[in-house]
Protein backbone atom coordinates (compact mmCIF):
# COMPACT_ATOMS: atom_id res chain seq x y z
CA UNK A 1 0.00 0.00 0.00
CA UNK A 2 2.86 2.37 0.78
CA UNK A 3 4.29 1.93 -2.71
CA UNK A 4 0.95 2.90 -4.29
CA UNK A 5 0.65 6.00 -2.10
CA UNK A 6 4.20 7.01 -2.98
CA UNK A 7 3.53 6.70 -6.71
CA UNK A 8 0.31 8.69 -6.47
CA UNK A 9 2.02 11.43 -4.46
CA UNK A 10 4.88 11.60 -6.96
CA UNK A 11 2.48 12.00 -9.87
CA UNK A 12 0.40 14.61 -8.05
CA UNK A 13 3.55 16.66 -7.42
CA UNK A 14 4.03 17.01 -11.17
CA UNK A 15 0.74 18.88 -11.58
CA UNK A 16 0.01 22.44 -10.49
CA UNK A 17 -3.57 22.28 -9.21
CA UNK A 18 -4.06 26.03 -9.67
CA UNK A 19 -2.91 26.10 -13.27
CA UNK A 20 -5.00 25.58 -16.39
CA UNK A 21 -2.84 23.76 -18.91
CA UNK A 22 -2.84 24.15 -22.70
CA UNK A 23 -4.02 20.94 -24.38
CA UNK A 24 -0.64 19.86 -25.72
CA UNK A 25 1.00 20.25 -22.31
CA UNK A 26 -1.92 18.56 -20.54
CA UNK A 27 -1.80 15.51 -22.82
CA UNK A 28 1.94 15.13 -22.21
CA UNK A 29 1.35 15.32 -18.45
CA UNK A 30 -1.51 12.81 -18.57
CA UNK A 31 0.71 10.32 -20.39
CA UNK A 32 3.61 10.98 -18.00
CA UNK A 33 1.47 10.40 -14.92
CA UNK A 34 -0.11 7.21 -16.32
CA UNK A 35 2.15 4.92 -14.31
CA UNK A 36 -0.16 1.98 -13.65
CA UNK A 37 0.97 -1.50 -14.66
CA UNK A 38 -1.93 -1.68 -17.13
CA UNK A 39 -2.57 0.57 -20.13
CA UNK A 40 -4.39 3.41 -18.37
CA UNK A 41 -7.46 5.01 -19.84
CA UNK A 42 -7.24 8.74 -20.47
CA UNK A 43 -10.36 10.42 -19.13
CA UNK A 44 -11.96 13.78 -19.79
CA UNK A 45 -14.31 15.30 -17.21
CA UNK A 46 -16.61 18.29 -17.76
CA UNK A 47 -18.40 20.27 -15.05
CA UNK A 48 -21.36 22.01 -16.66
CA UNK A 49 -23.40 25.05 -15.67
CA UNK A 50 -26.77 23.36 -16.08
CA UNK A 51 -29.77 22.86 -13.83
CA UNK A 52 -29.94 19.07 -13.67
CA UNK A 53 -33.45 19.21 -12.22
CA UNK A 54 -34.79 20.61 -15.49
CA UNK A 55 -35.43 18.04 -18.21
CA UNK A 56 -34.72 20.55 -20.97
CA UNK A 57 -31.18 21.08 -19.66
CA UNK A 58 -30.10 17.45 -19.74
CA UNK A 59 -27.01 16.91 -21.92
CA UNK A 60 -26.84 13.54 -23.66
CA UNK A 61 -25.91 12.09 -27.02
CA UNK A 62 -23.29 9.98 -28.73
CA UNK A 63 -19.79 10.71 -29.94
CA UNK A 64 -17.58 8.99 -32.48
CA UNK A 65 -13.97 9.77 -31.58
CA UNK A 66 -11.52 10.06 -34.51
CA UNK A 67 -9.20 7.42 -33.03
CA UNK A 68 -11.65 5.45 -30.88
CA UNK A 69 -11.35 4.86 -27.15
CA UNK A 70 -8.98 1.91 -27.24
CA UNK A 71 -11.65 -0.24 -25.65
CA UNK A 72 -14.02 -2.67 -27.36
CA UNK A 73 -17.43 -2.89 -25.70
CA UNK A 74 -19.63 -5.96 -25.51
CA UNK A 75 -22.80 -5.19 -27.47
CA UNK A 76 -26.22 -6.84 -27.33
CA UNK A 77 -28.65 -6.25 -30.22
CA UNK A 78 -32.40 -6.42 -29.71
CA UNK A 79 -33.60 -6.88 -33.27
CA UNK A 80 -36.26 -8.78 -35.20
CA UNK A 81 -35.30 -12.21 -36.55
CA UNK A 82 -34.69 -10.93 -40.09
CA UNK A 83 -31.94 -8.58 -38.80
CA UNK A 84 -30.12 -11.02 -36.53
CA UNK A 85 -27.66 -11.98 -39.27
CA UNK A 86 -26.87 -8.30 -40.01
CA UNK A 87 -26.31 -7.63 -36.31
CA UNK A 88 -23.93 -10.57 -35.96
CA UNK A 89 -21.99 -9.59 -39.10
CA UNK A 90 -21.63 -6.05 -37.75
CA UNK A 91 -20.04 -7.40 -34.56
CA UNK A 92 -22.86 -7.86 -32.03
CA UNK A 93 -21.66 -10.12 -29.23
CA UNK A 94 -25.15 -11.17 -28.24
CA UNK A 95 -28.61 -11.19 -29.84
CA UNK A 96 -31.39 -10.12 -27.48
CA UNK A 97 -33.70 -13.06 -28.08
CA UNK A 98 -36.77 -13.80 -25.96
CA UNK A 99 -34.62 -16.24 -24.01
CA UNK A 100 -32.06 -13.51 -23.24
CA UNK A 101 -34.82 -11.10 -22.19
CA UNK A 102 -36.31 -13.70 -19.85
CA UNK A 103 -32.88 -14.42 -18.39
CA UNK A 104 -32.31 -10.73 -17.63
CA UNK A 105 -35.81 -10.51 -16.13
CA UNK A 106 -35.16 -13.51 -13.89
CA UNK A 107 -31.59 -12.82 -12.77
CA UNK A 108 -31.33 -9.05 -13.11
CA UNK A 109 -27.89 -9.60 -14.64
CA UNK A 110 -26.69 -8.01 -17.89
CA UNK A 111 -23.64 -9.58 -19.49
CA UNK A 112 -22.99 -6.67 -21.87
CA UNK A 113 -21.90 -3.02 -21.80
CA UNK A 114 -24.09 -1.50 -24.53
CA UNK A 115 -27.59 -2.36 -25.73
CA UNK A 116 -28.95 -1.37 -29.13
CA UNK A 117 -32.41 -1.92 -30.53
CA UNK A 118 -34.60 -1.25 -33.53
CA UNK A 119 -37.75 0.81 -32.84
CA UNK A 120 -40.16 -2.07 -33.48
CA UNK A 121 -38.66 -4.30 -30.76
CA UNK A 122 -38.53 -1.66 -28.03
CA UNK A 123 -41.91 -2.85 -26.78
CA UNK A 124 -40.33 -6.24 -26.06
CA UNK A 125 -38.01 -4.59 -23.54
CA UNK A 126 -40.84 -3.43 -21.27
CA UNK A 127 -40.33 -6.43 -19.01
CA UNK A 128 -36.67 -5.52 -18.38
CA UNK A 129 -36.88 -1.74 -18.78
CA UNK A 130 -36.38 -1.12 -15.05
CA UNK A 131 -33.32 -3.38 -14.91
CA UNK A 132 -31.75 -1.83 -18.01
CA UNK A 133 -32.58 1.68 -16.82
CA UNK A 134 -30.99 1.20 -13.41
CA UNK A 135 -27.79 0.00 -15.07
CA UNK A 136 -27.78 2.80 -17.66
CA UNK A 137 -28.24 0.26 -20.45
CA UNK A 138 -31.69 1.11 -21.81
CA UNK A 139 -31.50 1.87 -25.55
CA UNK A 140 -32.43 5.47 -26.30
CA UNK A 141 -32.87 7.34 -29.60
CA UNK A 142 -31.16 10.42 -28.14
CA UNK A 143 -27.82 8.62 -27.87
CA UNK A 144 -28.26 6.67 -31.08
CA UNK A 145 -28.85 3.23 -29.56
CA UNK A 146 -32.40 2.99 -30.90
CA UNK A 147 -31.85 2.92 -34.63
CA UNK A 148 -33.15 1.67 -37.97
CA UNK A 149 -29.57 1.23 -39.21
CA UNK A 150 -28.56 -1.45 -36.75
CA UNK A 151 -25.54 -2.61 -38.76
CA UNK A 152 -23.92 0.84 -38.93
CA UNK A 153 -24.65 1.55 -35.27
CA UNK A 154 -23.03 -1.67 -34.07
CA UNK A 155 -20.00 -1.15 -36.29
CA UNK A 156 -19.57 2.39 -34.90
CA UNK A 157 -19.90 1.14 -31.32
CA UNK A 158 -17.20 -1.43 -31.98
CA UNK A 159 -14.98 1.31 -33.40
CA UNK A 160 -15.39 3.38 -30.26
CA UNK A 161 -18.64 5.36 -30.48
CA UNK A 162 -19.53 6.39 -26.95
CA UNK A 163 -22.76 7.61 -25.37
CA UNK A 164 -22.70 10.39 -22.80
CA UNK A 165 -25.17 11.80 -20.29
CA UNK A 166 -24.71 14.28 -17.48
CA UNK A 167 -24.94 12.99 -13.93
CA UNK A 168 -26.93 14.56 -11.08
CA UNK A 169 -24.06 16.95 -10.33
CA UNK A 170 -23.91 18.31 -13.88
CA UNK A 171 -20.79 16.38 -14.83
CA UNK A 172 -19.92 14.55 -18.04
CA UNK A 173 -17.27 11.85 -18.24
CA UNK A 174 -15.53 10.53 -21.36
CA UNK A 175 -12.81 8.00 -22.03
CA UNK A 176 -10.82 9.60 -24.84
CA UNK A 177 -8.17 6.93 -25.36
CA UNK A 178 -5.37 5.02 -23.71
CA UNK A 179 -2.02 6.13 -22.33
CA UNK A 180 -0.39 4.13 -25.14
CA UNK A 181 -2.02 6.33 -27.80
CA UNK A 182 0.14 8.78 -29.70
CA UNK A 183 -0.14 12.27 -28.23
CA UNK A 184 -1.54 13.68 -31.48
CA UNK A 185 -4.31 11.06 -31.50
CA UNK A 186 -5.28 11.86 -27.91
CA UNK A 187 -5.24 15.55 -28.77
CA UNK A 188 -7.62 15.04 -31.70
CA UNK A 189 -9.94 12.89 -29.61
CA UNK A 190 -10.06 15.51 -26.85
CA UNK A 191 -10.73 18.32 -29.31
CA UNK A 192 -13.55 16.30 -30.85
CA UNK A 193 -15.11 15.68 -27.42
CA UNK A 194 -14.87 19.35 -26.43
CA UNK A 195 -16.49 20.52 -29.67
CA UNK A 196 -19.26 17.94 -29.28
CA UNK A 197 -20.06 19.13 -25.76
CA UNK A 198 -20.03 22.78 -26.85
CA UNK A 199 -22.59 21.99 -29.56
CA UNK A 200 -24.74 20.13 -27.02
CA UNK A 201 -25.44 23.26 -24.96
CA UNK A 202 -29.19 23.36 -24.13
CA UNK A 203 -30.95 26.47 -25.40
CA UNK A 204 -32.41 27.19 -21.97
CA UNK A 205 -29.03 27.18 -20.20
CA UNK A 206 -27.98 30.62 -19.00
CA UNK A 207 -24.52 31.83 -18.06
CA UNK A 208 -21.33 29.84 -18.56
CA UNK A 209 -22.04 26.38 -19.97
CA UNK A 210 -18.68 24.64 -19.52
CA UNK A 211 -17.45 25.61 -16.05
CA UNK A 212 -14.34 23.43 -16.06
CA UNK A 213 -12.64 20.59 -17.93
CA UNK A 214 -10.19 18.17 -16.36
CA UNK A 215 -7.98 15.53 -17.95
CA UNK A 216 -6.53 12.54 -16.12
CA UNK A 217 -5.27 9.01 -16.52
CA UNK A 218 -6.69 6.08 -14.52
CA UNK A 219 -5.63 6.70 -10.89
CA UNK A 220 -3.69 9.76 -12.08
CA UNK A 221 -3.99 13.38 -10.89
CA UNK A 222 -6.53 15.76 -12.42
CA UNK A 223 -5.09 18.26 -14.91
CA UNK A 224 -7.21 21.37 -15.47
CA UNK A 225 -7.51 22.43 -19.10
CA UNK A 226 -7.46 25.90 -20.58
CA UNK A 227 -10.48 25.48 -22.86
Amino acid sequence: MAKIAKRIAANAAKVDRLKKYPLVEAVALAKETATTKFDSSIELHFHLGIDTKKSDQQVRGSLMLPHGTGKTKKVVAFVPANLEKDAKEAGADLIGTEEVINQIKTTGKCDFEVAVATPEVMKNLAAIAKTLGQKGLMPNPKDGTVTTDIKKTIMNLKKGMASYKNDDSGNLHFIVGKASFEAKDLLENIQSAVETVKRAKPETTKGTFILSVTLSSSMGPGIKLAI
